[in-house]
């Protein structure tokens, strides 16, 4: 009996983990958004002129490898930003990969 409810709160314990996680992960995305580049991302995607990230990304029409190029290589108009993101002040706090910060900025625009 004690095996099992140990064995529960393990498992209850590593769920809440994860979660608390994920939500780092996107807090660190909003910061992401909010800040690379020193204006954010929103100074050019919140423009209507320009790709509207959130909307294609719950539209489904910018799937996260399509959005992981762009950042890695630059397209049209959009400089590379990878390392504008890795800039961000919470991406080095928490030690974040450049694919951990994309998944991060991603995630975040999912929501």
């Amino acid at each position: 009996m004690k095996k099992s409810f140990g064995l529960l709160v393990g498992a209850a314990l590593i769920a809440i983990s994860g979660q608390v996680a994920a939500n780092e992960a996107e807090e660190v995305g909003a910061k992401i958004y909010d800040r690379a580049f020193g204006r954010g991302c929103g100074a050019c995607h919140d423009i209507a002129s320009n790709p509207q990230l959130k909307e294609l990304i719950k539209a489904g029409k910018l799937p996260k490898d399509q959005f992981s190029k762009v950042l890695k290589e630059g397209k049209n108009g959009m400089p590379k930003a990878v390392e504008a993101i890795m800039a961000v002040g919470p991406v080095k706090k928490a030690n974040m990969t450049e694919d951990q910060a994309i998944d991060a900025v991603y995630t975040y625009l999912s929501k």
